[in-house]
């Protein structure tokens, strides 16, 4: 498998080991044809965004320890799904995005421009 890229051209760097993140949980944002929700946008979450997402049924802060999920915080890092956080993007709460670590297949859905307004 050939090494992913980020959305500057460079080798994708981890996102986040903790919270482990990822569609595959390896840190990255890593994705494949199975990653329906394109989970590549590596965002440092903030408290409007997860207000933001729980309203639209993804409720990201609560616990679940049946799935080994301890729930989220401000502050943490997290791959997103690019739609959602072009939604987020739209409506003016989309939480800071960290590029080196956002994969290549977000340009499918949202410019570059539109993340580097959004850098951390």
């Amino acid at each position: 498998m050939p090494q992913a890229l980020n959305v500057l051209g460079t080798p994708l760097v981890p996102c986040s080991y903790d919270p482990l993140t990822g569609f595959f949980r390896d840190g990255c944002c890593n994705t494949d044809q199975h990653d329906l929700g394109s989970h590549v946008i590596c965002a440092k979450l903030t408290a409007a965004f997860l207000q933001f997402s729980a309203l639209r049924g993804n409720d990201l802060s609560t616990p679940r320890p049946e799935q080994r999920f301890r729930g989220l915080k401000p502050g943490d890092r997290w791959c997103l799904c690019a739609l959602r956080w072009r939604q987020a993007y739209e409506a003016g709460v989309a939480p800071p995005v960290v590029l080196e670590c956002t994969h290549a297949r977000a340009l499918q859905y949202v410019s570059l421009e539109q993340l580097r307004a959004a850098t951390v």
